[in-house]
Order: C-alpha cells, then sequence, then structure tokens
C-alpha cells in the first residue's frame, strides 16, 4: 500500500474487540480518503488497495454504528462509503477489453461483492434507518440543504449495496438457501428500512426523491418474478401439480428413447470385430466408393463432416445468450418480499408511478432511468394480476398515455440500435423490457375484460376502442417481427413477442366481433413528387406567323389606347436572376403574348420593359409612336427567342401548382379514417420476416414452454388454414422441425397439443407434391396464391400466380395478363394496392445471370469433352462458353475446370493474345491490310461475344464505353481538365494518340495499344473520374476484365480519327474536318512515307553484293520503286536491331533485306553493325 495511503488508514482508529477507538485525526483522515479517492488514476489504484487493506470491513462501518452521534463524521463516513460502493461499471465507464483494464475492473468487483457481505448485518442498516428516520421528521421549513443531501446519500448507499452483482460460483448456493443478496434484504427488513421507502414512495413532501426510491425498489426484486413471488405461502393447486407430473413424464420418456437408441447402436460384435463396409453410389476422395469402417447401425448417421470443425461463426454474428435463470431465494425472504409488494401496491403505486412519469417527461432524470419505470410497470402488473387484479390499485399504469410510451422506446431502442453500435447489448435489453411492459398492459387489458364490475370492463372496452384506432400501435408487432435480428436480440425475446402477438390479435378480434364495424384511423404519406419540366409547344412555322400577323395588327390598332391596367412587372430588384436574363425573359413573355393572340398585355408589357430598360433601344425608343411599336412588336413575333416554358422547364423548382406543392409541404402525413377488416390486417403477417420467426421459436420447442409452444402452433395454424395459405408452411426449415416433432415422445407435452398439428399435416400430407417446388421459395405472393384463387385480379388473372414457374412474378404476371400492356411498375402498385403485397420492396428486379448451381453428371462430361476438343487453341474458355448447353459464368465453369483437375491453375484458361508478325516478302502490302483486318475482326468478334457473356451473366461494363458518353463533351472536359491543373497528362494522351496514329498509318495493322501512365502524374490522372469520362468520349475502352489492367485505344479507330481527337484535345474542337485539315493530314502522311523511304534506301546501302539479286518486281527500273507510294499505301514497317562484333555473312538470312536497291555495295569487313529500323514520332 502507498506509504501516504497506510499512514491515512492508519490515523482511523483501532478495533478491540467489538469497540472502536477512533483517533484525534479521525475526521481529517476520512476527508483525506476522499481526496484520495477524487485524484485516483484509470486504474483505480486507490479503490484497490483500500479493498485489499478491508478498511471498509474494518475501520470504517465500526466508525458507522458505534460514533453515529458525530453528525460531521457520520457525513463523511457516508460520502467515502457512497463513493467506495459505487459500482464499477461507474468507474470505466463501461467494461474493458484489455486484459489488464479487465482484471482491475474484476478486481474491484471482488471487493465489491466482499462490501456486500459486510453490509448484511441489521446494526449497518439500523443506524441508517434512525439516522434517514430523524431527517425524514423535520419539516420542509427545518430542513436545511446538508439534511437533504444526506437523504439522497444515504438512497445511494442503499442502491449501491443492493446493486453489487452476485457471484454464483463463489456463493455455491441452492434455491430457497439464503445468498449475500438474501441476508442484506432481511437486514433491510429487520431495521424497518423498507418501511421508511414506502412513506417516501407515497408522501406528497417527497416527489423528489421518486427516481431514488423506484431503483432501490427494482434492485431490491431484481432476482424474483411476479408469478413466483406471488404464489409464495399459497398451497398449489392441483393444475399446477399436474403440469409438473406432466412435465416430468415428457422428460422421463425423452430419457428412455435416447437409451434405447444408444442401446441399438451397439452391435452384438466386439468394436474392433465391428467389419468394414462399401456404400455404393457415394464417391470417396478418388474415383471410389466410401468405405465405411463403424457398424450398420450407424450408417444412417453417416456423413462426410464427421470429425470435422463446425465453421466459426463470428462474435458479431453470434446469437446473444438468453438471460440466465433466476435462482429463487430463501422462503421468508420471499414472504416478506410478497408483503413489501402487497402493500407498495395498495399505498403508493399509483402515485409513484405518476411521478417518475412526470419527471422522465420533463427531463428531470438521468439517462436509461426510464427502464425502472418499465420494470416496474412489468412487475407490478404481473404481480397484481397474479394476486387478483384489482384495477383500482393499478389504475395510474392502465391508460393510454402508458401505452403511448412504452411504444415509443420500443421504437426509440430499436434507432438507437442502429446508431449506437457498440451498445447494440444493451439497447437490446433495454427493448426487451419495453416489451415485455406492453405485453403486461395487454394481459392487464384483458383481465379487466374477466372483471365482475361493469364499470372496470366499460374502462378496457374505452381503452382497446382508443388503442385499436391509433395506426401505430397496430402497426408495432408487425414491425417488430420485420425489424427481429437474430443476431442481435436473444431468443426471449422473440418468445415474449410473439405471447405479445397472440394477445394482440385475441383481442383485436374478440373486439371486431363485438361490432358490426370498427372504425380506424389511417396515414398516408404524401411524397412530394418532383415536377415535371412543361414540354415546349412547338414553335409556330413562319407561314403560321405570317397568317396570324393580321389579325393581331388590327387588335393592336383598336386597342392601342385601352390597355389592360394589371401587367406583370418585368423587373424584380429582389431577384437572384441577373439583369439580362430578366430582359431577356420580358422579350420571351412578349413574344409568348402574340403567339396567343394577347396583343393588348403584349403592348402593356413592351411600353412597361421599355420603361424600365431604356437604354439601347431593346423596346424601342422612349417616345416611340404607336407604328414604331407595332413594328417592334411584329419584329419581336418573328424573332428566334427561347420560350418561357423551356425557362420554366429547366428550373427544379418549378411545377404545375405551386400552392399544391407548399401544401405538400406543410402536411407531408394525411391522416383519413376507413373502416377496420380483421381478416385484411392478419393477411399482413402472412410474409417471410413473420414465418421465418416462428420458424426459429419452433426449431427450440424444447426450451420453449408450453405456452410459447401454443403461441406458435396457433400463429401457423392460422396462416395455413384461418387464410388458406398452407404453401406458407411448406419451408424445408419447417419440414425438418416436424420431422423432429413427429419422431419426440415428449413433443405432445413439451410442445402444442396434437389438435393444432395433425389437421395441418393431414391437409398438408396430401398436397405435398405439388407444394414442393415452393420448397425452395419464400415470395409471399407466390404463397398467397397458391392455395386459394385471386378472385381480386379480376378476369383472366384469378389462377396467375398459382403456376409460377419461378421467382420472377411480376415478369410471369405480364407475361399472362390479358389486355393492353402494362409496365411492371403499374402490375406492383396494382398488387399492393389489392393487399396481395405489403409494399413494392417485396418486388425486387430479377437479376441477371444465371441461377444455375449444381453440375449434374450429364454437365460435367459434356465440359470434360469440350475442354479436350479445344485444349490447343488459344481461347480455351471462350470456346467452351460458346459450345456449352447450360450457361453459366465464367467464375463457374473456371472453378469446375479446377475441381475436376483439368487444370492446374487459372493461368491455363487465359486467353493466349500473340503479336502479329509483319508481312513476309510475298505478301502484298494489300494481302497484308486485308488480312491484318481480317483478323482484327475476328478478335473483335470473339472479344464482344466474351463481353456479352459477361454482361449477361456478370453484370459488367461493356468494353466498348465510348458509345455511354458523347463526343461532344471532350473540349469542355479536356478544358476543365487543363484549369485543374492536368496539362502533363492531356499532353501525354496527345502524344499517345498521333504516335498510335502514325505507327498504324505505316503499319497498316490495328491492334489495340494500351495507355501505360510511367508517371505518377499519368496514373493519378487516370484514376481521376473525369479524365476516364474524356478518354470514353474519345472512343478508348476501359480494361474489360480481369486480365486487362490499362486501358486500350480500340483496333477500329484509323489514324485519322485519332488524330482527331488528338487535336480536340489541343483545340478544343470536335467537329468533323474540315478540308483544309483533311489537306494537311494527308501532307503530313506524305511526307512521313517519303522520309520511310529515306529510311530504307540508306538501310539498303549497307547490304552485301550477294544480296543484290532480286525479283524483277525490285529491279532499279521497275515501276515499284519508280512509283511514290501514297498515304493510301504506305509500306510496312519494320523493328530490328543488328548488334555484331563478326563479319557479316553474305549469306545469312538476317542480312537479307526486305526492302533494298541492288545497286548499293556491302559495307566494308569486320564493321560493327549497330541499326534500329523504326520510325517514331518524337513529338
Amino acid at each position: 500500500m502507498n506509504c501516504e495511503l497506510l499512514a491515512t488508514c492508519s490515523a482511523l482508529g483501532c478495533l478491540e474487540g467489538d469497540t472502536y477507538h477512533k483517533e484525534p485525526d479521525c475526521l481529517e483522515s476520512v476527508k483525506d480518503l476522499i481526496r484520495f479517492l477524487r485524484h485516483e488514476d484509470e486504474t483505480r489504484e486507490v479503490r484497490q488497495q483500500l479493498g485489499d487493506a478491508q478498511i471498509l470491513q474494518n475501520d470504517l462501518l465500526p466508525l458507522l454504528v458505534q460514533h453515529a452521534s458525530d453528525a460531521q463524521l457520520f457525513d463523511a463516513i457516508i460520502r467515502l462509503l457512497v463513493n467506495l460502493t459505487q459500482p464499477a461499471l461507474l468507474c470505466f465507464g463501461k467494461v474493458p477489453q484489455v486484459p489488464g483494464e479487465r482484471h482491475h475492473f474484476l478486481q474491484i468487483t471482488s471487493h465489491l461483492q466482499a462490501y456486500k457481505e459486510a453490509f448484511a448485518s441489521e446494526k449497518v442498516f439500523g443506524v441508517l434507518s434512525e439516522k434517514l428516520y430523524d431527517l425524514l421528521q423535520l419539516d420542509w421549513e427545518q430542513r436545511q440543504e446538508e439534511d437533504a443531501l444526506l437523504i439522497e446519500r444515504i438512497l445511494l448507499l442503499v442502491r449501491n449495496v443492493l446493486h453489487v452483482p452476485a457471484e454464483p460460483t463463489e456463493e455455491k448456493s441452492v434455491d430457497d438457501d439464503a445468498s449475500a443478496h438474501d441476508r442484506v434484504l432481511w437486514a433491510v427488513h429487520l431495521s424497518g428500512m423498507d418501511d421508511l421507502l414506502q412513506f417516501l414512495a407515497c408522501a406528497t413532501s417527497e416527489a423528489q426523491w421518486a427516481l431514488h426510491v423506484l431503483e432501490v425498489i427494482a434492485l431490491m426484486l431484481r432476482d424474483q418474478t411476479p408469478e413466483q413471488l406471488a404464489a409464495t405461502g399459497q398451497p398449489r393447486i392441483a393444475a399446477q401439480q399436474d403440469e409438473d407430473a406432466r412435465e416430468l413424464e415428457a422428460l422421463r420418456q425423452r430419457e428412455m428413447v435416447e437409451r434405447r437408441s444408444r442401446l441399438r447402436q451397439r452391435g452384438t460384435r466386439h468394436s474392433r470385430f465391428g467389419g468394414s463396409y462399401i456404400i455404393q453410389g457415394l464417391k470417396s476422395i478418388g474415383d471410389r466408393d466410401v468405405v465405411f469402417h463403424k457398424g450398420l447401425h450407424n450408417v444412417c448417421h453417416y456423413s462426410s463432416d464427421l470429425g470435422k470443425p463446425g465453421a466459426r461463426v463470428p462474435r458479431h454474428r453470434q446469437p446473444p445468450p438468453d438471460p440466465t435463470p433466476r435462482r429463487r431465494s430463501a422462503r421468508n425472504v420471499r414472504l416478506f418480499l410478497r408483503g413489501f409488494c402487497e402493500d407498495f401496491l395498495r399505498s403508493g403505486f399509483n402515485r409513484l408511478m405518476a411521478l417518475v412519469k412526470e419527471q422522465l417527461g420533463r427531463a428531470r432524470a438521468e439517462d436509461h432511468d426510464e427502464t425502472f419505470y418499465l420494470w416496474a410497470l412489468s412487475f407490478f402488473l404481473g404481480f397484481s394480476r397474479a394476486r387478483g387484479f384489482r384495477a383500482e390499485l393499478v389504475s395510474e399504469a392502465l391508460s393510454v398515455s402508458a401505452f403511448h410510451a412504452v411504444e415509443q422506446q420500443l421504437r426509440f431502442c430499436y434507432e438507437m440500435m442502429l446508431i449506437d453500435k457498440p451498445q447494440i447489448p444493451a439497447w437490446a435489453r433495454r427493448m426487451h423490457l419495453a416489451l415485455k411492459a406492453y405485453q403486461e398492459l395487454l394481459l392487464s387489458l384483458q383481465e379487466m375484460d374477466r372483471a365482475p364490475d361493469p364499470a372496470v370492463r366499460h374502462g378496457s372496452h374505452v381503452l382497446k376502442n382508443n388503442i385499436f384506432y391509433v395506426l401505430e400501435f397496430r402497426e408495432l408487432f408487425l414491425t417488430l417481427f420485420r425489424k427481429f435480428n437474430a443476431a442481435q436480440q436473444p431468443r426471449a425475446f422473440l418468445r415474449d413477442l410473439a405471447g405479445a402477438t397472440h394477445l394482440f390479435l385475441r383481442l383485436l378480434e374478440h373486439f371486431c366481433r363485438q361490432r358490426r364495424s370498427l372504425v380506424v384511423q389511417n396515414k398516408k404519406q404524401r411524397r412530394r413528387k418532383k415536377p415535371r419540366a412543361r414540354l415546349t409547344p412547338a414553335s409556330p412555322s413562319p407561314a403560321e406567323l405570317d397568317a396570324l400577323w393580321p389579325r393581331l395588327e388590327a387588335q393592336l390598332q383598336v386597342c392601342a389606347q385601352e390597355l389592360p391596367k394589371e401587367v406583370p412587372v418585368p423587373f424584380d430588384a429582389a431577384a437572384e436572376t441577373p439583369v439580362e436574363e430578366q430582359r431577356a425573359q420580358a422579350l420571351a413573355q412578349i413574344q409568348t403574348g402574340l403567339v396567343a393572340g394577347d396583343a393588348p398585355r403584349a403592348l402593356a408589357l413592351l411600353r412597361a420593359s421599355r420603361e424600365v430598360w431604356p437604354e439601347g433601344d431593346v423596346f424601342g425608343v422612349p417616345n416611340a409612336s404607336l407604328d414604331d411599336e407595332i413594328q417592334l412588336l411584329q419584329q419581336i413575333l418573328s424573332a428566334p427567342l427561347p420560350r418561357p416554358a423551356e425557362a420554366e422547364a429547366e428550373e427544379p423548382e418549378g411545377g404545375e401548382d405551386e400552392e399544391e406543392d407548399e401544401d405538400e409541404e406543410l402536411e407531408a402525413v394525411r391522416v383519413s379514417e376507413k373502416e377496420f377488416s380483421f381478416q385484411d390486417y392478419f393477411k399482413r403477417f402472412a410474409c417471410v420476416p413473420v414465418l421465418r420467426a416462428y420458424g426459429l421459436l419452433l426449431r427450440d420447442y424444447e426450451r420453449n414452454g408450453p405456452r410459447t409452444n401454443h403461441y406458435v402452433a396457433r400463429m401457423l395454424q392460422r396462416l395455413a388454414r384461418g387464410l388458406g395459405m398452407p404453401g406458407l408452411l411448406c419451408q424445408l426449415s419447417l419440414f425438418s422441425t416436424f420431422r423432429r416433432l413427429l419422431h419426440d415422445p415428449a413433443a405432445p407435452q413439451v410442445s402444442a397439443p396434437n389438435a393444432l398439428w395433425v389437421p395441418w399435416l393431414e391437409q398438408g400430407a396430401g398436397t405435398l407434391e405439388s407444394l414442393w417446388p415452393l420448397c425452395l421459395s419464400s415470395h409471399p405472393p407466390v404463397l398467397q396464391g397458391l392455395p386459394c384463387p385471386l378472385s381480386s385480379l379480376g378476369e383472366g388473372g384469378q389462377m396467375l400466380l398459382c403456376s409460377l414457374p419461378d421467382d420472377d412474378v411480376i415478369g410471369h404476371i405480364l407475361s399472362h395478363l390479358p389486355g393492353p400492356a402494362r409496365t411492371r411498375k403499374q402490375v406492383v402498385k396494382q398488387l399492393v394496392q389489392l393487399g396481395l403485397a405489403h409494399s413494392a420492396h417485396d418486388f425486387p428486379p430479377p437479376r441477371k445471370g444465371t441461377n444455375i448451381v449444381l453440375w449434374t453428371e450429364e454437365q460435367e462430361l459434356e465440359l470434360q469433352r469440350l475442354f479436350e476438343e479445344f485444349q490447343g487453341t488459344d481461347d480455351i474458355l471462350g470456346n467452351i462458353l460458346r459450345h456449352l448447353t447450360a450457361r453459366r459464368s465464367r467464375a463457374r465453369v473456371m472453378d469446375k475446370l479446377l475441381s475436376l483437375g483439368l487444370v492446374s491453375e487459372r493461368k491455363e484458361l487465359y486467353k493466349k493474345r500473340r503479336r502479329k508478325p509483319g508481312p513476309g516478302l510475298d505478301e502484298s502490302p494489300q494481302d497484308v491490310t486485308v488480312a491484318g483486318h481480317q483478323e482484327d475482326e475476328d478478335e473483335e468478334g470473339n472479344m464482344g461475344e466474351e463481353e456479352e457473356e459477361e454482361e449477361e451473366e456478370e453484370g459488367r461494363m461493356e468494353a466498348e464505353v465510348g458509345e455511354l458518353v458523347p463526343a461532344g463533351e471532350a473540349p469542355e472536359l479536356a478544358q476543365s481538365l487543363q484549369q485543374d491543373g492536368l496539362t502533363g497528362p492531356l499532353l501525354w494522351l496527345m502524344t499517345c494518340l498521333r504516335r498510335t496514329a502514325t505507327d498504324r498509318q505505316q503499319a497498316r495493322l490495328a491492334q489495340p495499344v494500351p495507355l501505360v501512365p510511367l508517371s505518377e502524374e499519368n496514373e493519378d490522372a487516370m484514376e481521376e473520374p473525369r479524365f476516364q469520362r474524356l478518354l470514353r468520349a474519345l472512343g478508348l475502352r476501359p480494361p474489360a476484365s480481369e486480365q486487362e489492367s490499362f486501358w486500350r485505344i480500340p483496333a477500329a479507330l484509323s489514324p485519322l480519327q485519332l488524330r482527331q481527337a488528338a487535336t480536340s484535345i489541343a483545340r478544343g474542337d470536335t467537329r468533323g474536318p474540315d478540308p483544309a485539315e483533311e489537306e494537311e493530314a494527308v501532307g503530313d502522311m506524305e511526307q512521313q512515307a517519303q522520309a520511310m523511304r529515306t529510311l530504307q534506301l540508306a538501310q539498303s546501302k549497307q547490304l552485301a553484293p550477294g544480296a543484290t539479286s532480286s525479283s524483277p518486281e525490285q529491279s532499279p527500273g521497275s515501276d515499284s520503286e519508280r512509283e511514290d507510294p501514297g498515304p493510301s499505301q504506305p509500306r510496312p514497317k519494320r523493328r530490328r536491331w543488328l548488334d555484331s562484333e563478326e563479319e557479316d555473312d553474305p549469306d545469312s538470312p538476317a542480312a537479307e533485306p526486305a526492302w533494298g536497291d541492288p545497286r548499293e555495295q556491302e559495307p566494308a569487313p569486320g564493321r560493327r553493325k549497330h541499326l534500329h529500323i523504326e520510325d517514331e514520332d518524337e513529338d
């Protein structure tokens, strides 16, 4: 222990026998300890050292008991005890995950459990009770601020002691044995502290302690259940005894069945001589059948997964554990708590709940204090029902406001689960607590219906009428089922949800039967529609304007003096529109008025605009005559001005009716009333989330309990038989559970009565073959349509959903729907209106690609045959995909080839792209060009087929993306990129385009050329979205597959198109080439061809004399040499490096030129040749 801390603790005093002698500096030492705790570090080292030294047990509590008369010392000790006993969670903020910090957390928790053992003393609580009683005897005029603080600290100390968690492994106590918590409660009872809590709950002058009292009561009863506590001291009735006997018999039957199965699995022979067997038809790792080394009685349980570790589920996907079962307290403690609860219900429940609700509503409470309110609703309503329901004792909880508060808390907890991800378990527990409170409210309503007092029954009727009227209360359980997440919420939440839903449906159905019609609230959220742009009316032709002008001129002559008084002001000084645009709009409005035949209004608008804009004489001279105005109006009528409709169409806020848009903004939700139909409401439970949740509950029927299994069976029966939808239960998971039920001897007792299962099983057995295709589908419209005719679809559409071949319900309806053609959206909207679907989200758009997953034996043989056939080709995978009978994706086929062992790695299936060699000596340029184009067309065709397959199967991007972006955007994109500092990448792109154009012009062979950025600046530019858009506008294509990494210049682009693309980047012009540009391009091509001829002649000067013999076509006087190869017939390009120290061999084929002049002489022997025959544009 720290020296200062040790000296401080030594100055407190000493204990001799049962007497504690305090030191003179005892008060200062207690204050020093408080100061040490206030300045402790994150590891809470001071708190741990005090716990290890047992200062609380040996010094503080004896001081508190024996020196309670010293007011200052008593107040200081209470402050220190409140600090020492505060929960470890408050010390650290949260449960630490770091091992070191978690060790400190567990150490402090163990000290708190030791403190709780020390507080289980009647003397300690006796002193606290006496001091609290003396403080409460003071009137509010005599009570000082220090007295109020001391009352609060005593309540906090009791709260902290009761809050300490139990440690079952350390206590090792069984039911009806007194634990540490029970001993503390018994000390509270003997000291009279429980009576003081009752007084604080019902006293009108002590309303400020309402939340503290409720928290202490909640901690006192945390290990109790209302049913078990209410039954304490009561004789067990025959029904309870029979139920226990049935459960015991069920367990005995299950144990006997398991024992028989184990006996059957034992063979008559010894395990070493059990034999080995071959399972025919089941292949092992190789091509042979599986060898089974166990007895024949275990063959049915054989699986390839035996002995393998199960799939590891991530921690965030593991279902949270259910709450641990509560241990039953000692009988005397339970009797004391039962009496306490009865007295609390009679005296203080209604008042305390009203005070707590008021403080929560006015935000006077701390965070999460509403959980104590929800717990009190759940516990005391259940206790009241179990002890003989009396509505007047719990009248404060039986109100619409209580239902509303719990419903809002449920929705708030769900929203916080979406927002506060790290605290999902805590919010899930609070949500479960709110659900249990809501369930108890519904159970209390049911008890009110059974009450003999007609006033109570009338009150229940009024409550149900108000609850069933509100939409949020009716939609609550559907929302909870749809939002249930098995990885975040425990199964106990789902059990309580099923019970609350069952009760709510029963109450609602019974309430609807009592009345002929039920009018409920209906809310429809109006979504603000996007304003549609007005269609611009067609501009009248000049002939129509000429025919219209005489009539307008006559109107102007007549009404020149009597113009309309109300003329819109053409200028708005407060508008953000520039003055020039407002002047153009005024001209357009004048033209619109003339076209509409409203000549007086157009003339009045002209004069008003002249007053606003007198400069420039746009609207005429200031003192213009009528004839001048008429002439000006005629010019405006025939002028090509933008119409006002176009300007309105461009505005995103413009709509057809501005007043209607304002109403939609003010009234986002429209509330109306409609007649309620229970059958239509219950149909909404026939959906996938609800069925999935009940399937999860049914899977755990052994741990559910009779009531929960009854709720599940009842819901499934009502869905299958009440709604006539047995297809809903046609799920493989449910069939597996039904099989377990039928083979479980304890199922009739553990689950539900056989009367709920057998009728559906008998009905489903006859139609199992017809319902089997639906086992792989859980689409609600499909399952709704199977068992009953859909007469609401109208003529010709009653049985459309009964014979759906796949999951594309809407597509099948559209293909069979008679009458005019309808869109997919119209059909979905009609299904939602008819109640056949909940929302449009139930019909997702069909996915592209194939849904085939399994490979049959015939398909595997076909794949092997195709692989052997195309094994020597350049594109093995592409040829196989084109010839496969069942279309599959490239990834599926590649994986299957690997699994069959036909290839060892994926690289063997990649397409082999070979570089095409230059033309030979015996090929003419025309032949080479045709062959090159033919190969390019074949390659592009193959690539097009592969891209088409990838688009259909994997939804990838097309290879040629240039068509997706208009070419006219290239200048604007280049200009914006240049303004952003990307001039270097633009110059690099222009150089690549021009160099590729030159290469293709000379070689006459077009191949896709990749754009390889070598600098970091160019590489960053290639990842810029706007730069990629520029590449698409120029006709370049992105990487077509995973095998490509760079953008490519397609082979289809000609040299002229590439030069135009480079020019569009440089000049910002993508229009077609004018004749001057074409002549310039042709001139450049001729100059480059002449330079190529000069380079070839320089090469031929170094050739050997033996190479001078050539064909007549290459003689000096031949026409082929004298003929100037124009730009339309360039010579093929050759790249060749010759670097040798040896003498040239005249007979070597490497020394034979492709083009040359036989008159040239051989170079000197021994001369080193270093030639790079290549023509590149270095610009």
